[in-house]
């Protein structure tokens, strides 16, 4: 049975959001305090990795968070089946499942956040995924890096270091530049020659090299 239930009481400029989990009262959770934000619109759920998909297909969500751990088709399994014109997803997991990560961030996740992640922060990991950033959170960056040794780091500027140490911390480009009070396009600037220099190809590998690094 389908469990996906539509919501359409809010603008339609709300980001639309789709959750993802075998447990109801996970959902049930997560649609409670969502549905407190303007911004936000829980517009469907579903119970598994099937049923995603056809959810995806049907409602055409902006978010999709994302449990990996599912019996049947997994939450790995969805990303590798969803196409290139797929909504950002952004994977909810419990601590455990940390070595999963790796693999979900390569089939496209945008972001990785755990289940018990405060409210506010979890609201702004997905408004951060919604505008085209990816996102790992500091707690999660540490358990997926843990006992990994660091490789010899190239030389960065303190400038490029504060930058790069909000990336990690999962700030966008324009709280960086308010928090360093410089205009976003110089951000945009540091961000670029950062990623070449350590040889990133997104912020999520350089969220997970500058906390391989110490930097953060």
């Amino acid at each position: 049975m389908n469990d996906t239930t539509v919501n359409d009481t809010k603008a339609s400029g709300s980001i639309r959001l789709l959750l993802v989990d075998d447990h109801p009262v996970v959902r049930q959770g997560l649609r409670a305090y969502l549905e407190l934000e303007a911004d936000l619109q829980v517009v469907g759920e579903a119970s598994g990795g099937e049923e995603a998909l056809e959810s995806i297909a049907s409602l055409s969500p902006d978010v999709v968070l994302l449990d990996l751990k599912m019996p049947g088709l997994d939450g790995q399994g969805v990303l590798e089946r969803l196409g290139k014109d797929a909504p950002r997803v952004l994977v909810l997991t419990s601590a455990t499942d940390v070595e999963r990560v790796p693999a979900a961030i390569a089939a496209g996740a945008a972001g990785f956040v755990y289940k018990d992640i405060d409210p506010d922060a979890l609201t702004a990991a997905i408004r951060t995924v919604h505008a085209g950033q990816a996102l790992l959170s500091p707690a999660a960056l540490r358990g997926l890096m843990s006992g990994t040794s660091a490789s010899a780091a190239p030389e960065l500027t303190p400038r490029e270091s504060q930058v790069l140490g909000l990336i990690a911390k999962g700030q966008t480009n324009r709280q960086i530049a308010r928090a360093l009070g410089v205009s976003e396009k110089t951000v945009k600037t540091h961000v670029t020659n950062l990623l070449r220099r350590i040889d990133a190809a997104d912020r999520t590998q350089a969220a997970l090299w500058a906390v391989r690094h110490g930097i953060g």
